[in-house]
């Protein structure tokens, strides 16, 4: 199975050529900026494979031959993207099959989500396609984007969108504008996604393909997605059983009211459902549920940089320069089911004989406003080796006087790199602070702009070490 579902979907992401069915010379059209992000990146050297326009129209698009039908494209053509009015892609669909394509993305809109006539569509092309083991992504969605291959399908240009650096995120959404809107804020915040996939209508190609894909891509280390509704309950559910024994997986799920419910449906014509058995099905399948995009996105990067060390238990420990920052994170602590370590004598010893009086020892570890950068390496050498801390919070306001900043991220980042307990960092403050965070964010240390937000991106980490811990007791 592992090998079918590879073999599968492999085309997707590195395919050997690609065939842009509606590809045009038009400035801006939906065929045009898909043709063009495919020329822009096998001229920076990205995309290795071959370009194949479609269009019957034309004979030529920017020194790229035109093909003017799926016929007469070469052999090596392993993916056809779709940009053609709905009411045409049956019958392309039909060449498709016989020129022996077997990875289709379809980009057009106007099918299920409009209704009866949209629906027999679906249904007609799903037919040619099951028929002659072709596996379909959509249709009305912006497809895939692997920044590694250079596979870019997202219709919207990148001078009104950034595409984000690579990285161990992998992104699926049912959505397209919120995928292409996620991409561009996640290329702003510096997270790297490894690739987004874009389902729209889901025709074929769904959540539980991409869970059991991702379960073999190497690149891969944690799974997002957004999803509207699920149609089959049941796959989903194995799938998802199988990736989070190997992987995290942390969904979003949208349609949680009778309002969002309505709206999910003439969306992408998804069945929402009620919300209830998404949380039992999360639960039960070991999914973390994220409650929006930013807690998602956290969530992420926590796991991107630390599921190779998750915490052995609940126990926190806080290192801070600022009072009212401690007592911010004491209460998240509490407010996300996890505990204060209570420090071991050793630790507090340690401590009390190496800080100033009015520093504070106990948890949390207070450096106070005078605090220079050693002092946060006396903090992280105790918690680090105190067997009551499983986690650390390390708040650092950067704005205090006398604290060597890059000093200060040179010793964080080097107990992140030698401690086997995970470390999250908060900064927060304005311009000069978020430069620092990104430097801590290059050497492996997940920085949130709040505690609450650090906090409950580690109270994810906590949570799929137990969900790990109990299914591999069962």
């Amino acid at each position: 199975m592992a090998e079918k579902i590879v073999e599968e979907l492999r085309p997707f992401f590195d395919p050997k050529a690609v065939a842009i069915i509606g590809a045009t010379n038009k400035k801006g059209k939906v065929g045009n900026v898909i043709f063009e992000n495919f020329k822009s990146n096998k001229e920076r050297g990205i995309f290795k494979g071959n370009i194949y326009p479609v269009n019957p129209k034309l004979d030529e698009i920017d020194g790229y031959k035109v093909y003017h039908s799926v016929e007469e494209l070469p052999d090596d053509t392993d993916l056809a993207v779709i940009s053609i009015p709905a009411p045409f892609v049956p019958d392309t669909m039909r060449q498709i099959a016989k020129k022996g394509i077997k990875a289709v993305i379809i980009i057009t809109g106007g099918f299920g989500e409009l209704g009866e006539e949209g629906k027999r569509l679906e249904r007609e092309i799903y037919e040619i396609a099951k028929a002659h083991g072709i596996r379909i992504i959509g249709p009305n969605c912006v497809g895939v984007y692997v920044p590694d291959t250079g596979v870019d399908t997202v219709f919207l240009p990148e001078e009104k969108m950034d595409r984000p650096k690579s990285g161990p995120i992998a992104f699926v959404s049912q959505s397209g504008a919120f995928a292409a809107a996620m991409l561009d804020w996640a290329a702003g915040a510096g997270i790297g996604i490894g690739k987004m996939v874009s389902y729209g209508n889901k025709l074929d190609v769904d959540d539980a393909d991409l869970m059991d894909y991702f379960i073999h891509d190497d690149e891969i280390k944690v799974v997002t997605f957004y999803i509207e509704g699920v149609k089959d309950g049941r796959k989903f559910m194995e799938s998802a059983k199988r990736i989070t024994k190997v992987k995290p997986v942390i969904a979003l799920k949208s349609g949680r009211t009778e309002y969002g419910a309505k709206a999910a449906s003439s969306h992408t014509g998804s069945l929402a459902g009620a919300d209830a058995i998404y949380d039992a099905v999360f639960k039960q399948t070991g999914i973390i549920r994220a409650e929006d995009f930013e807690h998602m996105f956290d969530l992420a990067k926590a796991f991107a940089e630390l599921v190779h060390k998750l915490p052995k238990g609940d126990r926190i420990g806080i290192i801070t320069d600022g009072g009212g920052a401690g007592v911010m994170a004491s209460d998240a602590v509490a407010k996300f089911g996890l505990k204060m370590a209570e420090l071991s004598e050793e630790t507090k010893k340690f401590l009390k004989e190496r800080f100033p009086p009015h520093a504070v020892v106990g948890n949390p570890t207070d450096v106070v406003g005078d605090t220079d950068a050693e002092r946060y390496r006396l903090a992280l050498e105790a918690f680090t080796k105190d067997p009551n801390v499983d986690a650390i919070v390390v708040i650092v306001l950067f704005q205090v006087p006398l604290l060597e900043e890059e000093k200060a991220i040179e010793i964080i980042a080097d107990y992140q790199k030698k401690s086997d307990k995970p470390i999250v960092a908060v900064a927060m403050g304005g311009r000069k602070t978020d430069r620092y965070a990104r430097m801590l964010e290059e050497r492996g240390v997940p920085v949130y702009p709040t505690p609450e937000r650090g906090v409950r991106a580690l109270a994810g980490l906590v949570r799929y070490a137990q969900y790990l811990k109990k299914v591999k007791g069962d």
